[in-house]
């Protein structure tokens, strides 16, 4: 969050001297918080009346804890279950005959008093197979009618690729209707990347004990529900449906227990309820991270159900770390709330040890430790980042997927293992004081996408001078990874980090208004986004997109891996030169300077706006191309970047300087 010392600093630290002999200005508070408003993204995406039924829906559902979730297995024969009942429940007439049918081709099943989960090929379940859950009780909670309940757990076991399975289960009062669930190959697959759903964070009062507040919660809620629902909806169709889990950098809700009313954890139920009814979670395994809105309540461990979970990196409350397998990549969720990081080390090295033959490596934590927003700078998030790095590294992990800054942010390739002197000594007080300045946004504040950067570079105060050197050091110059500048490298020895925007649009940060030098890109017009991941045995490609009208936020990159490269195929091309001209109604020719370096062809990209909104492609392999149809007395705005093929993959230089011309 936002924090509020922003908001507590005394009025003297808010004085700032904005340059040299300049007098000190007195601000208000930073620009608030963004979130995005259900209603008015429904109608821009044409869910208008989509929404509306939800409303309705909300409110006769926001009161059942019962709902499943579906979590990875420890690899792609296996499925995750878990879901709530209350502990007063009883099994009917029907439910007995349902089983004793089932049972008599299932494997393994038990005849005792907790609940079953039924599931079998196709929608007669053939095969069908009954697992009993192991239950667990969720201490200390009662919903709002005094009920008290169980947290229920089962792995299905020996799923085939490729195939569509349907599962039932019981949540107390009967059977649930079956849902599907489609096994994807796990060869080459694709997965969903998401920052921070945070449902209910869209409520601005504080968690007072009173209707107000439970009010506001409950319409937070579905808001923030319909928003995430519509983004993974958008995900899947991006997919045509074929990604085949979702990776969560955490934060899945937002009260904690320490802010809750009473400190009573039952309050976030709610939240869980709106986080996990979106209609396709019934059939979508979401890989969950725990982040610091989950970290010091046990209903994140009720409600997901991780598996080869470790005890390292248990914080005492959310259980460890833990990993799973999917093809030749290996998974790594770690819980960063815990920050003894030697725990972490040794975790990472025996699951690396114990899956030798995963090609790729991707870790997934909370914070952003190479991040672009209002989080990033903070000592806490870089001392965690200079004690993690080198056990990366040191493990060849290939990504590093995080959350916490609600804005989108890619890195360049980093080899980073030491931290300055500088780094080393600056407290997060100093820190705080001068950030609280330095992201002002004076009086009547208004949402904004960049912070204002009040703190100039000529600043004559000691501290503000110290800030900037902090700044400075923690942007890692001399660890970006001399390779060619591009959209996609090959054989890479550095560490790919992106942190994930909001996803479900209930809050959004400000970028840092100093770009910091390892950031390849960045995004944040307070739009909910998603990643797609494409893997295969040689390649990691990821594309980003806004949830609104799917159009991109950041151009594909690859990470290319390949044993028998030749060495020019290791780098992208170099940027190239490129010139205009419209001598003919509705066209420009787009002329490419020739350079000694051999590719395979160019990429033009072209608009009507300097930032190539609702911009149009063409590929073309001759340094001479015409673009036709234009708009005529119209601004053409045009970039081009070189490609070679690689091994079936595109390996992309850097867009040349944007050129501009006005069609004939």
């Amino acid at each position: 969050m936002k924090g509020n010392w922003r908001k507590q600093i005394v009025i003297s630290a808010l004085a700032v001297t904005l340059a040299a002999g300049n007098a000190a200005s007195v601000f208000a508070s930073a620009a608030p918080d963004g979130k995005t408003d259900a209603s008015v993204m429904a109608e821009q995406m044409g869910l208008s009346n989509q929404y509306k039924s939800w409303k309705n829906e909300w409110n006769r559902v926001k009161n059942d804890w019962t709902q499943v979730s579906l979590t990875p297995g420890k690899n792609a024969t296996e499925l995750n279950f878990a879901w709530y009942t209350p502990k007063k429940t009883t099994q009917s007439k029907t439910d007995q005959i349902v089983e004793a049918k089932v049972a008599k081709v299932s494997e393994g099943s038990e005849n005792g008093n907790a609940p079953k989960l039924i599931i079998g090929e196709g929608r007669n379940m053939k095969n069908a197979k009954v697992y009993e859950a192991k239950q667990t009780e969720v201490a200390n909670e009662t919903d709002t009618k005094g009920g008290t309940y169980y947290t229920n757990k089962v792995t299905a076991a020996g799923l085939k690729e490729n195939t569509t399975y349907y599962y039932s289960y019981d949540n107390g009062s009967g059977y649930t209707k079956p849902a599907a669930y489609t096994t994807k190959s796990a060869k080459n697959f694709s997965f969903v990347f998401v920052g921070d759903p945070q449902i209910g964070s869209s409520n601005e009062l504080k968690g007072s004990d009173s209707e107000e507040f439970y009010n506001a919660q409950s319409d937070a809620v579905c808001n923030d529900a319909f928003n995430w629902a519509s983004t993974l909806n958008a995900a899947m169709q991006k997919t045509g449906n074929k990604a085949s889990f979702v990776v969560s950098a955490g934060d899945q809700i937002q009260t904690t227990k320490k802010k809750a009313p009473n400190k009573d954890a039952a309050k976030s139920e709610i939240e869980y309820t709106g986080y996990l009814s979106p209609d396709i979670l019934k059939s979508l395994p979401v890989a969950t991270t725990v982040g610091n809105h989950d970290s010091d309540n046990q209903n994140y461990t009720y409600h997901f159900n991780r598996p080869n979970e470790s005890k390292l990196g248990d914080n005492g409350v959310t259980g460890g770390d833990y990993y799973f397998k999917y093809g030749n990549a290996l998974f790594l969720m770690l819980n960063t709330q815990n920050s003894n990081v030697a725990e972490h080390k040794q975790f990472i090295e025996e699951a690396v040890a114990k899956n030798k033959d995963c090609k790729w490596r991707i870790v997934t934590l909370h914070q952003d430790i190479y991040g672009s927003a209002e989080h990033s700078n903070e000592p806490e998030i870089t001392n965690l980042r200079y004690q993690l790095t080198p056990y990366f590294e040191a493990n060849h992990i290939d990504a590093v997927l995080t959350g916490h800054d609600h804005a989108y942010s890619r890195s360049k390739m980093m080899l980073q293992d030491t931290q300055s002197e500088i780094a080393k000594n600056y407290s997060s007080d100093e820190f705080k004081t001068q950030l609280t300045k330095d992201m002002d946004a004076g009086e009547n504040p208004e949402t904004r996408y960049e912070a204002p950067a009040n703190i100039k570079n000529n600043t004559t105060d000691k501290d503000e001078q110290k800030y900037l050197s902090y700044l400075k050091s923690v942007m890692d110059d001399k660890y970006v990874e001399k390779v060619e500048k591009g959209d996609s490298v090959l054989n890479p020895k550095g560490i790919l980090y992106m942190t994930g925007g909001s996803s479900s649009g209930s809050k959004y940060y400000d970028l840092v208004p100093r770009k910091q030098t390892y950031i390849a890109a960045r995004w944040q017009e307070d739009i909910p986004t998603y990643s797609i991941v494409d893997v295969t045995d040689k390649t990691l490609t990821i594309n980003t997109y806004r949830t609104d009208n799917d159009q991109k936020i950041d151009d594909t990159f690859s990470i290319v891996k390949s044993s028998d490269s030749k060495k020019n195929d290791t780098v992208a091309p170099k940027k190239v030169s490129i010139s205009l001209k419209s001598s003919a109604k509705k066209k420009v020719v787009v002329t490419i300077k020739k350079t000694t370096e051999k590719v395979s062809g160019y990429e033009i990209l072209y608009a009507t706006n300097n930032k190539f909104e609702k911009a149009k492609r063409k590929s073309t392999t001759k340094t001479t191309y015409t673009l036709t149809s234009l708009k005529s007395k119209t601004n053409c705005y045009v970039k081009v970047r070189a490609y070679k093929n690689v091994h079936g993959k595109k390996l992309y230089g850097s867009y040349s300087k944007v050129m501009k011309v006005t069609v004939k």
